[in-house]
Formats: C-alpha cells, structure tokens, sequence
C-alpha cells in the first residue's frame, strides 16, 4: 500500500458535500482553492476533493441519494489580497455576490468576502489580521 499524507486542521476532519452538478462545483472549488494555495487531492467519476473537503454527486455510495442543504464554509486566507482574489475567482466561476470583500464587526481585523457555489452554499474567505500559528497544519501519515 502507498504512503498517505495529509494535513488537517484544528476542529474539522472532513466535510463532505453533497451537488447537484458536479463538473460546475469542480471548475467553482479548484478555481478558489488554486487562490488559497490548496490543491486539488483527488477525483472520480462520481467526486473529488482537497484538503477536508470532499464534494460527490448523489450517486456516490458516501451521499446515500441525499443533496445537503445549504451550508457556511469558511477558507482561511493569508491575507487580504488572497481574500480579494478569491472573490474574483469565485466569481468568474460559476459563484454568486453574497458580501464583498471588507471588514467585518466579529472582531478587530475580520477581513471576509461571501460568495454562493453553484449549489447556494455560502462560501467565505477569511483573514483574521496580524498573527502567528504554531504551526501550519497537522500532519498525518498512514
């Protein structure tokens, strides 16, 4: 067997989505993860995914038949520039306007943008300003 290895993040493993057209979520994700720095892991016929995010059709046998309902996902960016790119990449697409890039009141130096995927999901890039990680991510070997 192939050595594995991934890096995840602080609270979330993996999210899966559920879309209706697969081939537009497909060009709408890798066109803002190639923003943020993240690249594509992997796909099928029926799903693909990057980092935590694994997005199939109906069909797959992990959607059980089932569309998800609309959800909040939010990108960590590095700063406000890649939030500003992300929001023309979103864009220009297959996403829709849902907040333009600017300052938000959740806390000193929240730097957001809002965009709708393909399937009304409410997706945003976030810098949260000035600070320091212990490390970039955790990474995870199998």
């Amino acid at each position: 067997m192939e050595t594995q290895e991934l890096h995840r993040g602080r609270l979330i493993d993996h999210i899966q989505l559920v879309v209706s057209d697969l081939a537009a979520s497909q060009a709408f994700y890798k066109a803002v993860f190639e923003v943020l720095k993240i690249p594509m892991g992997g796909a099928g016929e029926d799903y693909f995914w990057a980092d935590e995010l694994f997005v199939s059709t109906t069909d797959s046998k992990a959607a059980q038949g089932q569309l998800t309902g609309r959800h909040h996902l939010a990108f960590q960016s590095q700063d406000k520039a890649m939030v500003d790119a992300f929001y023309k990449a979103a864009l220009a697409h297959g996403g829709t306007d849902n907040g333009a890039p600017g300052e938000r009141q959740y806390h000193p130096g929240y730097y957001a943008c809002f965009v709708l995927d393909p399937d009304g999901n409410n997706i945003e890039a976030v810098f949260h300003g000035e600070a320091r990680r212990s490390a970039p991510s955790v990474k995870v070997t199998f």
